[in-house]
């Protein structure tokens, strides 16, 4: 009988999929485990078990709906060093937590449940986990193209309101600096029955108007002056009020005169006007020779030379060919096709992804714009006008590259990342310039699409879900080829991808200087991520619980999850807690008691079965009843204790193996003989059902147990063809696992 120690050093991989059951011959085989349940990887390369989770606030203000994807989500709020608030978007509500920079408690300080014009709220549980959001100061904007813009805003320490998103408009009220677009058919015209006033009839050449309504309020843009829509009458006719007079505001020197012609040209891009038009002319310079009151006045369009040109007749003719003319205006409600309709409405629909980029706010993707992204002026977040295309003027820019990709996210990284339902995009940034309306441009980059769950920055790279929620990438720029790339991160971890509906990167948190990413799956469990680019590493685990994990947040160093949990007789609740490494149990709180009779009311009622933890000392499960837990048979004189639900740990080690002169032993019956496992900190273990004993017959009970930190062995029997080892826990106390060393006999 031969012996070999197989040494089982770390966990870098983290879980592996069973499809590499077989890949002994590979790095990550001897560096990853076949299940790694409620544990961190550790940098080191051991794993620890994750926290307890200390219930905070129970959801009380909605019926628990499981077949919703989430009723509850949760969204960073920091508007300063020592003011950090946890928000809760519901079904038509928002809650919002106060972090107390002094003792870490949070306190409930808003809920709202109309905006600041009475309205009901327009959050939704049917769409909570599409939303996007991005955070400026004292204001968050949250996105999604069913509604307008969202803005939360703080308006003191405990005090928020919601507002609709409203653009900036002109001092004289003549003007909305809101974005654009041309919905109509190309060559529709667009006229009206007069220049100025209320109740004026504006007609277009084709069918255009929704008579449903859906245009009632809508502003229209001709050419530069705005009406806004009172009601249809026809798909081609409605009533409206001009904002301004229908005015065009030409450039500098706009106009050009012939020697000996009364004529003059005009350049005027996508004009629209058609000969015989009638148009009035003011502001204009002397030109040519002709006096400006022969310019200015009422005139008429006598030839068309391009859609950019056309030539009207003054009074005088010139003495000479000039270009100038001053910066005249057009005064006209012919019929054109220079006009547009406001890309946002109901009709339209709204943006679904925020972000900031250099000192600009973004939207993109529309449901009638999908593949459109809109930056406001440079410092001015309400202003979407692109005016004379200014280096600081708002920009315009759409994702042409040859099929529509409706954009889901936008990331502020190295450049401003797109991200489509079809591929992935960027807007390069430059070194010594900022983006401006004439360098803004979008590259696409690669082919995968994006699904709802929000990226997440992490380690050099933005994480995303694949379009389908089975893959999960990063998007990274690789110099050697001058271009993102977007390889798959969860490959072999690929059955720990659950339709995710959430992800959220965790930085050092919970008093360890490793980062990883919380992936919430619709199932309920955790899908944890963690990354070590320098050391080409990065692992899988998965958190599970006995309730669900519907949504996480992480705010600086601490981790925030809702958990929907059976408060006692299939009564589900949905509770806000927080990953604390002093707790050892999940929805858990101390309770204060007498004589080992603790009330749970609150968070539990009859019939729920609850774990009992006392220090480092297990006290046992226990079954509500009258709403009290009672561990008095056990514990009498027990005054304190934490009470909540046990969750399991798992780590069971890829089938040990080794390389002989004659090849792998792969398959062959071989035994385990004994374990030797390097424990730190460990108050409870068992490995291959055999328990980690820390008490001696001698010691005396009433005395808490003390942890231990060093090798333990453990002597093993039987065969196997596919020999592990597996430690789980029969106590819910800390455990980590920095190493094992088996010993392996076979023939």
């Amino acid at each position: 009988m031969k012996k070999v120690r197989v040494p089982v050093t770390n966990f870098s991989y983290g879980e592996v999929s069973p499809s590499l059951y077989s890949r002994t011959d590979s790095a990550v085989y001897v560096a990853s485990a076949q299940r790694i349940e409620n544990f961190f990887l550790r940098g080191e390369g051991g794993v620890i078990k994750r926290a307890g989770l200390r219930a905070i606030h129970r959801h009380d203000t909605f019926t628990v709906d499981p077949a919703k994807t989430m009723q509850s989500r949760l969204l960073p709020f920091i508007f300063s060093d020592d003011e950090r608030y946890v928000v809760s978007l519901e079904h038509q509500k928002v809650k919002v937590f106060f972090i107390d920079p002094l003792v870490g408690n949070l306190t409930l300080v808003s809920t709202l449940t109309q905006d600041i014009n009475s309205t009901t709220l327009k959050f939704s549980d049917s769409f909570l986990h599409e939303y996007t959001f991005a955070q400026a100061g004292d204001v968050m904007f949250i996105c999604h193209p069913t509604f307008i813009p969202q803005q939360l805003v703080r308006q003191g320490l405990g005090s928020f309101q919601v507002e609709p998103f409203v653009f900036d408009v002109k001092s004289d009220l003549t003007k909305i600096y809101q974005p654009y677009y041309a919905f109509h058919r190309q060559g529709t015209t667009l006229s009206a029955s007069a220049t100025t006033g209320n109740g004026v009839t504006i007609t277009t050449s084709d069918p255009y108007f929704a008579t449903n309504g859906d245009h009632d309020n809508i502003v229209l843009r001709y050419h530069d002056s705005e009406i806004e829509i009172t009601s249809v009458q026809s798909t081609t006719s409605a009533t409206a009020n001009i904002l301004d007079e229908l005015t065009i505001h030409l450039g500098a020197n706009a106009f050009t005169s012939t020697q000996g012609l009364a004529d003059v040209e005009v350049g005027l891009v996508n004009h629209g006007y058609k000969i015989g038009d009638a148009i009035t002319i003011s502001h204009a310079g002397t030109l040519g020779g002709i006096p400006n009151a022969h310019i200015n006045g009422n005139r008429t369009v006598t030839e068309i030379i391009t859609d950019d040109k056309f030539i009207f007749g003054a009074q005088s003719n010139a003495n000479a060919s000039e270009v100038g003319g001053g910066t005249p205006k057009i005064t006209s409600k012919a019929a054109t096709s220079s006009w547009s309709e406001q890309s946002y409405s109901a009709l339209r629909g709204f943006p679904s992804a925020v972000t900031f980029h250099q000192n600009r706010l973004v939207f993109a993707g529309s449901l009638s714009q999908p593949d459109s992204i809109w930056f406001s002026s440079s410092g001015k977040y309400y202003n979407f006008d692109v005016g004379t295309a200014r280096n600081d003027q708002s920009i315009h820019v759409t994702a042409s590259v040859g099929e529509i990709n409706q954009i889901r996210h936008l990331v502020s990284n190295r450049d401003l990342q797109v991200f489509t339902a079809t591929s992935e995009m960027y807007v390069p940034s430059f070194a010594n310039q900022p983006l401006t309306p004439t360098n803004t441009q979008v590259q696409r980059q690669t082919p995968f699409g994006c699904d709802f769950v929000r990226p997440q920055a992490l380690d050099g790279a933005t994480m995303f879900v694949q379009k389908g929620g089975a893959i999960v990438r990063e998007y990274i720029f690789t110099d050697s080829e001058a271009a993102y790339i977007a390889p798959p991160v969860s490959l072999i971890s690929s059955h720990l991808i659950k339709t995710p509906i959430e992800m959220n990167t965790m930085y050092g948190a919970m008093s360890r200087s490793e980062s990883y990413v919380f992936l919430v799956n619709y199932g309920g469990t955790l899908s944890v991520f963690n990354s070590n680019r320098g050391e080409k590493r990065a692992g899988w685990t998965e958190f599970t619980s006995q309730g669900n994990f519907v949504s996480t947040v992480t705010i600086d160093d601490r981790v925030f999850a809702n958990v929907l949990y059976d408060k006692g007789n299939g009564n589900k609740k949905i509770a806000l807690c927080e990953f604390d490494e002093t707790y050892n149990l999940d929805v858990s709180t101390v309770y204060s008691g007498t004589n080992g009779v603790f009330n749970t009311t609150g968070f539990y009622s009859d019939g729920a079965v609850l774990s009992v933890v006392n220090g480092n000392n297990y006290i046992g499960e226990f079954t509500v009843a009258n709403n009290q837990i009672d561990v008095s048979a056990i514990s009498p004189t027990l005054s304190q204790a934490e009470i909540g639900l046990k969750f399991d740990v798992t780590l069971t080690t890829n089938p040990l193996d080794v390389a002989t002169q004659n090849g792998p032993i792969t398959g062959t019956n071989r035994r385990l003989g004994s374990v030797v496992v390097d424990f730190n900190n460990t108050l409870s273990a068992t490995v291959n059902g055999s328990n980690l004993v820390l008490r001696n017959v001698t010691d005396d009970l009433s005395n808490q147990l003390t942890p231990l930190t060093g090798k333990k062995e453990f002597r093993l029997m039987g065969y196997s063809r596919d020999p592990q080892v597996t430690i789980t826990q029969n106590a819910p106390l800390p455990l980590q696992v920095n190493g094992i060393v088996t010993e392996l006999s076979f023939k």
